[in-house]
């Protein structure tokens, strides 16, 4: 009777396998999860240059997690056994206090740090006559850790701001901007969404002002816009993979100047051209934050007609991650030409671009745990 068992036990696995891995085969693979909210890993490419540095390896594994068959269904079902077990982490979010969702932000390794401001340096130093700014924007846990479930684990994110500015000391066309200095101040305020990775477009409009100062400009006061909520049912990323339930949607804001400038966007990417900063078609979608610019573009430009004499700049070039998009709306208003680079996306040489499109003046704008992760940042030493 036991070896009967055992032998359905066999093929019930081997059928289980069987079936997954056709599923895996013949399913269509997608791009995007709108579950995720986040790009996957396309199929890796086989060179001996990937494979001599494991490049290839790393990029097959992360490709398999992220089109496994049922994904989606399988992530729900973890989520549920976790919090029926009074889990507050799962898939590195924490379920915080007053219905904040966090990312789990783990010190990163001082050494890639120390790789990526170099990388900063030498692009500043590559380039003498740019004005060059840099703007670190903490994440939510980095403002709220008195938040966190108790006694969960977290590494202080202004720690990691402060070895940032200090390695980046002594460049003269580079000032640094501490992104808690900025926010710091208004934290009672909602300046991050509690369902999302992204600051709200409150906090954007503080960074938008602090900018502004240091570039020597008058911002629009708070009052010079309307302020509009276009929804209010955005449960976003954090949500989106901590599953947990009874999450409060966030509200969706958007700053409608009262004095309006014409402002066309060019997508490189798709060679497009609109007359709106903002795509409604988001708004129906999971991905709610995309309504900003409509989501993430390699490289783009955005074109304001400022009557003369009213402009405080006439180009400006943007190396960004996606905080910058909520952000880039309140420059419309200063800056004719605005230059956009996502340096995830992007390939080219960017000290190249900046020369033949006669660009003296750059704001880099990252958040934390991106700057931290993400190492296309050495892509600025090209």
């Amino acid at each position: 009777m036991k070896k009967q068992t055992d032998r359905l036990l066999v093929i019930w696995f081997v059928l289980t396998i069987f079936v997954l891995a056709l599923l895996f085969l013949f399913s269509p693979s997608n791009k995007f999860s709108e579950l995720e909210n986040r790009y996957l890993q396309a199929e890796p490419k086989l060179t001996w240059d990937n494979l001599i540095s494991k490049q290839f390896a790393e990029e097959a594994e992360t490709y398999v997690t992220d089109h496994f068959p049922l994904r989606g269904q399988w992530v729900w079902v973890k989520s549920l056994s976790e919090q029926l077990r009074l889990q507050q982490e799962n898939n590195g979010i924490y379920n915080g206090k007053e219905g904040y969702l966090f990312e789990k932000f783990t010190k990163p390794d001082p050494a890639l740090i120390a790789q990526y401001t170099a990388a900063v340096k030498a692009f500043a130093a590559a380039n003498p006559d740019s004005d060059m700014k840099f703007l670190l924007a903490p994440t939510s846990i980095g403002l709220y850790p008195d938040k966190l479930p108790w006694k969960a684990p977290y590494d202080p994110q202004d720690k990691m701001n402060e070895a940032v500015g200090n390695q980046l000391e002594g460049l003269a066309n580079l000032t640094y901007m501490n992104g808690f200095n900025v926010l710091m101040p208004h934290a009672p305020e909602d300046i991050y969404y509690r369902t999302d990775h992204h600051w709200t477009t409150l906090g954007a409009y503080y960074a938008y002002e602090a900018y502004a100062k240091q570039m020597g400009w008058k911002p629009h006061p708070m009052t010079d816009y309307t302020v509009k909520i276009v929804s209010d049912s955005f449960l976003g990323s954090y949500h989106t993979r901590g599953q947990f339930s009874l999450a409060k949607p966030d509200l969706l804001q958007v700053y409608i100047p009262k004095k309006p400038v014409a402002t066309s966007m060019y997508v490189a990417d798709t060679d497009t051209r609109t007359d709106r900063l903002y795509d409604e078609s988001y708004l129906a979608k999971k991905d709610k934050y995309s309504y900003f610019l409509g989501g993430v573009h390699a490289l783009m430009t955005l074109t304001s007609d400022i009557p003369a004499g009213e402009e405080n700049l006439d180009k400006l070039l943007v190396i960004k991650d996606s905080y910058a998009h909520s952000f880039l709306p309140f420059l419309t208003q200063h800056v004719k030409e605005i230059h956009v680079i996502d340096m995830r996306y992007y390939n080219g040489s960017i000290s190249q671009y900046m020369k033949d499109n006669g660009i003296s003046d750059t704001l880099l704008l990252f958040n934390t745990a991106t700057f931290a992760e993400n190492n296309e940042i050495l892509k600025l030493s090209k």
